[in-house]
C-alpha cells in the first residue's frame, strides 16, 4: 500500500489517517442522538419545560444542515486540513461550553456552535479519505467510515442513557473534550492536503478568478435552516395549522428554489449542483437519502417503543440498538472484500431487500417479546445496513474525476443527513396521527351495547370493590384502566404502522438501485458490475 507524507516529511500508513479522521466524525455523529434521552434531565436541571428543551436538539440540527452544503467551499477557501482542524477545535470548545451552560438560552447558543463545527467534519473526512487511499483501497477506507456513521447514532442513545442514569447530563458534552484534543493532535501530525488540491487553491487565489458566492451561501443557509425547523417542530406545532410552521415552509421553499437557479448559473457556485447530472452520483445521493431515512427513523423508534410501552429504562432501551451496531462493524471487512467480487449494484439490492424483510419482521413483534427478540430484529436490520454504505459510496465516485471529490462528499453527506431528518419527522408524525386513528377505531367497540365491554367493566369494578373502593370509585377506576389499555394498544399499533411504512422507502431504493450504470470497480479492471 502506498504511504502518505506527514507534515514533518515522514511516510505514514493511510490507515492511521483513516482512524484519525474517523475519530472526530464518530464524535460528531454521536452528538446527533446522545442528547435525545437526556432531554428531561436537561429541562429539569435548567428549570425549563420539556418543549423548550427540545430546542437543544433542533438548534444543533439546524446549524448542521446550514453548514453541510457549504463545507466543500469552506474547505477550499481555508484549506481542507485547516478547515477540518478548525471544526474539531470549535466542536471541542463548544462541547465544554455546553457542559457548563448555566441556562437554556446559552446552552442552545453553544449547541448552534457545535452544529456549525460538526457540519464540516463528515464531508471533510470523506473527501480526505478519497485522497489518502489509492482507488483499489478506497472500499476498505469507506468500510471504516461506514462503521462511524452507522454505529455512532445507534450508540448515542445507549451512552446518553447510561451517563444520564449514572451521572449528570453535563457529561454527555464533557466526554467530547478528550476525543477532540486527541483528534487535533493526530490530525496535526498525520494529515496533509494533497498536492493537487493545494495547487488548485494556489492557482485560483493567484488568478483572482474565484469570487465568493455570497448569494448562494445566504440562500442555502436560509433554506436548509428553515427546512430543519419545519421538520423538527412541524408535528409538535400541528404542521400547517401553525402560522410559524407555514411561514418557515414558504421561506424554505422559496430560498431553496432560488438557490438552485442561482447556483446553476453561477461560474463558481458554493454548491456544485452540476454533479447531479452524473447519473451514478445522483442515484447514490438518492440512496443515501433513503438509507438515512430508514436508519435514523428506526434508531428513534425502537428505544422510544421500549421506553414508553415496555417501561425499559433509557440505558436498556438504547442497548437494544447495540447488537445491530456490532453486526455492522463485523460485516465491514467482509463487505469490502465482497464488493469487487459481487459488484456494488448487487450488494445494494441485497441490502435494501434485507431491510424490507427486517421492517416487516419488526411490524410483527409484540410487547410480550423480551430484550433479545428486539435485539435480534435490530441485528437483522444491521445486516441490511451493513451491505450499503461501501457500495453506495463506490457508486457515487464511480464516474467522478478526483478533483470533484471535495464537492461530492459535501452533497452525499447533505443527502444522508436530510434523509435522517425526514425519517425522524416521518416517525413522529405517523406515531401521533396513527395513534389517534387507532384510538378512534378501538373506541367504537367500547359501547354499553357490547357484552364484552360490559363484562370487562363489571369484572374490573368488582376487583376494585374488593380492594376497598366504593362502587362509584371502583367504576371510575375501571373506566380509567380501560382507557389506559386502549391508549397503550393504539400506541403499539402506530409503531407497527411506522415499521410497515418504512418498507416503502426500502422498496423505492431497490427500484432506484436497478438504474445504476455499470462500472469497473477499482482493483478489478477486467470485469464490470
Amino acid at each position: 500500500m502506498s504511504h502518505n507524507i506527514t507534515p514533518s516529511g515522514r511516510a505514514v500508513n493511510p490507515w492511521w489517517i483513516g482512524l484519525t479522521l474517523t475519530l472526530a466524525t464518530f464524535m460528531e455523529l454521536l452528538d446527533t442522538s446522545i442528547a435525545n434521552v437526556s432531554l428531561p434531565h436537561i429541562a429539569g436541571g435548567l428549570g425549563t419545560s420539556l418543549d423548550e428543551a427540545t430546542w437543544v436538539l433542533t438548534s444543533y440540527l439546524v446549524a448542521n444542515a446550514v453548514v453541510l452544503p457549504l463545507s466543500a467551499w469552506l474547505s477550499r477557501v481555508f484549506g481542507r486540513k485547516n478547515y477540518y482542524m478548525t471544526c474539531v477545535a470549535l466542536f471541542t470548545c463548544a462541547s465544554f461550553l455546553c457542559g457548563i451552560a448555566p441556562n437554556l438560552e446559552l446552552l442552545i447558543f453553544f449547541r448552534v456552535l457545535q452544529g456549525i463545527a460538526g457540519g464540516g467534519l463528515a464531508p471533510s473526512e470523506q473527501s480526505m479519505l478519497v485522497d489518502a487511499f489509492p482507488p483499489a483501497k478506497r472500499a476498505a477506507a469507506f468500510g471504516l467510515y461506514s462503521m462511524a456513521i452507522v454505529c455512532a447514532p445507534a450508540l448515542g442513545p445507549t451512552l446518553g442513557g447510561w451517563i444520564t442514569d449514572n451521572s449528570s447530563w453535563r457529561w454527555i458534552f464533557f466526554i467530547n473534550i478528550p476525543v477532540g484534543v486527541l483528534s487535533l493532535f493526530l490530525t496535526s501530525q498525520l494529515v496533509t492536503d494533497p498536492p493537487a488540491f493545494t495547487e488548485e487553491r494556489r492557482r485560483l487565489k493567484a488568478s483572482g478568478s474565484a469570487k465568493v458566492d455570497y448569494m448562494g451561501i445566504v440562500l442555502f443557509a436560509l433554506g436548509f435552516g428553515c427546512l430543519e425547523v419545519v421538520l423538527d417542530k412541524g408535528q409538535e406545532d400541528d404542521w400547517f395549522g401553525s402560522q410559524f410552521i407555514t411561514t418557515f415552509t414558504v421561506i424554505a421553499v422559496i430560498a431553496l428554489v432560488v438557490a438552485v437557479i442561482w447556483e446553476l448559473n453561477h461560474k463558481d457556485p458554493v454548491v456544485d449542483l452540476t454533479l447531479l447530472k452524473n447519473r451514478n452520483f445522483a442515484i447514490a445521493c438518492t440512496l443515501f437519502f433513503l438509507f438515512g431515512f430508514i436508519l435514523f427513523c428506526t434508531t428513534v423508534l425502537m428505544p422510544q417503543l421500549l421506553q414508553t410501552l415496555n417501561n425499559y429504562d433509557a440505558t436498556t432501551a438504547g442497548l437494544v440498538l447495540t447488537p445491530g451496531a456490532i453486526v455492522i462493524v463485523l460485516m465491514a471487512p467482509f463487505v469490502v472484500r465482497l464488493t469487487p467480487i459481487v459488484g456494488a449494484k448487487r450488494l445494494i439490492l441485497i441490502g435494501f431487500a434485507i431491510l424490507v424483510v427486517a421492517m416487516w419482521h419488526l411490524s410483527q413483534l409484540t410487547l410480550s417479546a423480551d430484550y433479545w427478540v428486539f435485539a435480534r430484529a435490530r441485528m437483522l436490520q444491521g445486516v441490511g445496513l451493513g451491505f450499503l454504505i461501501v457500495p453506495i459510496t463506490q457508486v457515487a465516485y464511480s464516474y467522478l474525476p478526483l478533483n470533484k471529490n471535495n464537492k461530492a462528499s459535501s452533497l452525499t453527506n447533505l443527502f444522508r443527513n436530510e434523509g435522517g431528518s425526514f425519517g425522524i419527522t416521518f416517525a413522529n408524525t405517523i406515531l401521533a396521527q396513527r395513534a389517534q386513528f387507532h384510538q378512534s377505531i378501538l373506541a367504537q367497540h367500547l359501547t354499553p351495547d357490547k357484552s364484552v365491554y360490559r363484562d370487562w367493566l363489571h369484572n374490573a369494578s368488582a376487583v376494585f370493590v374488593r380492594g376497598g373502593y366504593s362502587t362509584l370509585e371502583a367504576a371510575n377506576r375501571a373506566q380509567g384502566q380501560l382507557y389506559a389499555i386502549v391508549n397503550h394498544q393504539a400506541s403499539l399499533l402506530s409503531y407497527f404502522d411506522c415499521f410497515v411504512g418504512l418498507i416503502v422507502p426500502a422498496l423505492v431504493a431497490v427500484a432506484v438501485a436497478l438504474c445504476i450504470k455499470n462500472f469497473n470497480p477499482p482493483g478489478k479492471p477486467t470485469e464490470a458490475h
